[in-house]
């Protein structure tokens, strides 16, 4: 009897004590607003992971929302995610007897979670019912974190490192380009204008005049004439002064460079495509020589209304040789000088020079005496290349320039006045200067002065054909009618006047191939010359 008491009073006490131990789930929907993660320990119980919180609404404190730690929280964890993502599901863990005694002196110390994340709980939908949860068996939770945490603490850091570093290199590198843009401003500033200098100290105060000037920079360099920039230079200091002439396109200015005399040949807008043309043969390679007029510059200049278009040449006072005869006679020492520097001039245009700074063939194909100047020295520059062409031996092929212009229909040759010269041979357009040149010497012979008698000055076909002689004018009388010019009787007494007159037949043939070459030309006059020389 005593033994069967004792058990069941044994009993007792362990159901007793084993409901004591018991913690049941309370079924009810708790919103938390603000919670808080703890590690609690418990006197003689181990320790738990846990939410403390105030229930606002049944009046409670100090209660604990838990989950167990260790081995049995990361059993139920996935259970929670499963049911809420995103979410963290809460129990509250309540003590079977409120407050059990056991629990009076709960010690709470803030510990972190970084496996949950502190969200605002909504109302539990769901609740998991945990039934008899030994917390003598819980272990005590270690202070180390997860390793999704621990991987992600160095991830973390090196962002936090590189973000500034990259900002202050962007930095870095903006005040850099700040910095180089000031100092090449800054530089551009200073840097002194490039035509300045030129005009002003090398130019103007080299003491050195516009014949030296080209000849040291066409013999030191390309042989083409002088650079660009010198041009633009001279051309942009040049002081207009007077007018000299006017032609069908445009005007020519005497002007004043550093005290030197020049002439400007001012093109219109609309004839851009003839100052371009005669810009460029005028700096052709090897083409500068005594008896051709000499090229200074070419510039473009806007006067505010319109633009103007500069050929920049030698300056002769003695005008062309068409104002030259009109003013007076010539001796016959003069009339072969005039002669031979005419011949000489464009010999050394239709002459091709072989080499890597050879000059190509050109064809003046507007010869005539308004186009040839005279110089102080009573000898003869060829101007006006306007409309002269070039052969290119390698390429056997002629640049016939894109210009509206003819020549001067008084000295075209038969050949074109009756359209029959094969353009696509270049001798043709030689053949046709010679004609011309005939036409020129004609010209000079007449106001050669023998025994003091002297002719007035008349044009070539003065007597046959109008003033202002249109291409059917001049047809009919060089093709058809086959007349030249008159060649008087009195040029027989003179070996001279007798000289000229065999070449200009011979100049006036009307098969072109028959005619004689420039160089031959200049050969037989150079014998007059020496001949005339001998007799002085």
């Amino acid at each position: 009897m005593r033994g069967d008491a004792a058990g069941a009073e044994l009993r007792a006490a362990g159901t007793a004590a084993a409901g004591r131990r018991r913690v049941a789930v309370r079924r009810s929907q708790v919103r938390v607003p603000a919670v808080r993660a703890h590690k609690l320990h418990l006197p003689n119980r181990g320790s738990v992971l846990g939410f403390g919180h105030a229930d606002q609404r049944e009046g409670r404190s100090g209660q604990v929302l838990c989950l167990p730690s260790g081995a049995e929280r990361s059993s139920l964890l996935p259970q929670f995610q499963k049911h809420h993502k995103n979410r963290v599901l809460l129990h509250r863990l309540l003590q079977q007897h409120h407050p059990p005694p056991a629990h009076r002196n709960l010690v709470e110390t803030p510990c972190k979670l970084p496996w949950m994340p502190q969200l605002p709980v909504s109302p539990l939908p769901r609740l998991l019912h945990l039934s008899a949860l030994n917390f003598s068996s819980i272990p005590e939770e270690t202070s180390s974190e997860s390793p999704s945490r621990a991987s992600a603490g160095p991830v973390v850091l090196a962002v936090t490192v590189a973000v500034p570093v990259c900002v202050l290199s962007l930095v870095a590198v903006l005040a850099a380009c700040a910095c180089q843009g000031r100092r090449c401003a800054y530089g551009r500033k200073k840097q002194p204008n490039v035509e300045e200098p030129l005009s002003e100290c090398n130019l103007v105060n080299s003491g050195k005049t516009l014949k030296d000037l080209i000849y040291d920079m066409t013999t030191s360099g390309s042989g083409s004439g002088l650079p660009l920039l010198v041009q633009r230079t001279i051309a942009r200091t040049i002081v207009l002064q007077e007018i000299v002439g006017k032609g069908r396109f445009g005007e020519v200015w005497r002007g004043k460079w550093c005290g030197e005399d020049v002439a400007v040949k001012i093109f219109s807008s609309r004839d851009e495509r003839s100052w371009f043309r005669e810009a460029e043969i005028y700096q052709t390679v090897m083409l500068r020589h005594e008896n051709i007029l000499g090229f200074i510059a070419a510039d473009n200049k806007d006067n505010g209304t319109w633009t103007q278009l500069w050929l920049v040449s030698e300056y002769h006072e003695q005008g062309s040789l068409f104002d030259y005869l009109n003013r007076g006679t010539v001796t016959v020492e003069g009339m072969v000088r005039l002669a031979l520097s005419i011949a000489s001039g464009l010999a050394h245009l239709h002459m091709e020079i072989v080499g890597t700074q050879g000059k190509p063939a050109i064809a003046h194909r507007d010869l005539k005496s308004k186009n040839i100047l005279v110089k102080r020295n009573e000898s003869c520059a060829i101007a006006d290349l306007g409309l002269a062409v070039k052969h290119d031996s390698v390429l056997n092929t002629i640049d016939i320039p894109q210009n509206p212009r003819v020549g001067t229909r008084r000295y075209m040759a038969p050949e074109i006045l009756d359209d029959a010269m094969n353009t696509n041979i270049f001798e043709s357009f030689k053949r046709a200067d010679i004609y011309s040149l005939g036409l020129v010497y004609w010209e000079v012979a007449r106001r050669c002065c023998i025994g003091g008698i002297t002719e007035e000055y008349q044009l070539p076909y003065y007597d046959v054909v109008p003033s202002d002689p249109s291409i059917e004018d001049m047809r009919r009388v060089v093709c058809e009618q086959k007349l030249r010019p008159n060649i008087p009787n009195q040029w027989q007494s003179c070996e001279a006047l007798r000289v000229m007159g065999r070449i200009m037949r011979e100049c006036w043939y009307a098969n072109g191939a028959a005619r004689l070459t420039a160089l031959r030309i200049k050969k037989t006059i150079s014998q007059l010359c020496m001949q005339e020389d001998s007799k002085a």
